[in-house]
């Protein structure tokens, strides 16, 4: 029986002084997924200018926090980590900055009495593609990590065509004399382009990760 009870005590131990590693590839795909989620909504509102889908992509920003938290929680408790400490918390950051940009979109285009227009549906649906990618890349990272690469490459393609669009809806917009409304669209295409600009933080965060790995 003692034979039987020793291997016990000792993994019990073992673990206490060197407590199993979390799956933070795992952790960071759980959160891309979710930011897809809110990337998907932001398309569907820049489509229909729902406000229910508004309220839902609100709600979402409090999940990703909690999403967040837990995460960064998990990275400060964890005794020894797959990658540098600092590339984890760079990508949980900026993966949680991306629903913010997309709430704040939608908060202020309802405080501004703002409806959706075609470049604001573009460069919601690039964000989308963006964070498709992503979820992806860093999914592969615990198997197949090389293969991360062109996610990345993805992202960050996804990212310029956001740019590009911003460009080109600030150049149509100031046009006329109606400053009023130039500025309030200004704000909104802005935070647009601000989660692009998140993303591709991501997109980098996701490229050096693979580098060390590989």
């Amino acid at each position: 029986m003692s034979e039987d009870i020793k291997p016990t005590i000792f993994r019990r131990l073992f673990e206490r002084v060197f407590p199993k590693m979390p799956d933070f590839f795992a952790l960071l795909t759980e959160q891309c997924l979710h930011v897809g989620i809110t990337a998907g909504r932001l398309v569907e509102f820049m489509e229909t200018g729902d406000q229910n889908v508004g309220q839902l992509i609100r709600q979402d920003e409090h999940e990703a926090d909690r999403v967040k938290i837990h995460n960064l929680h998990t990275l400060n408790e964890a005794f020894s980590t797959p990658i540098d400490r600092e590339d984890l918390y760079r990508a949980i950051i900026d993966l949680d900055e991306i629903v913010n940009y997309c709430k704040t979109t939608v908060s202020e285009m309802e405080v501004l009495g703002l409806a959706p227009d075609k470049h604001c549906l573009e460069m919601a649906m690039h964000i989308k593609l963006g964070c498709d990618a992503l979820a992806q890349g860093y999914s592969r990272l615990s198997k197949e990590p090389a293969a991360a690469a062109a996610d990345a490459d993805a992202a960050r393609k996804a990212e310029r065509r956001v740019e590009k669009n911003y460009r080109r809806a600030i150049a149509e917009l100031f046009v006329g004399d109606d400053y009023i409304h130039m500025f309030k669209r200004r704000e909104i295409y802005r935070h647009l382009s601000n989660a692009a600009d998140r993303m591709a933080n991501c997109a980098n965060t996701l490229h050096d990760i693979i580098v060390k790995m590989c």
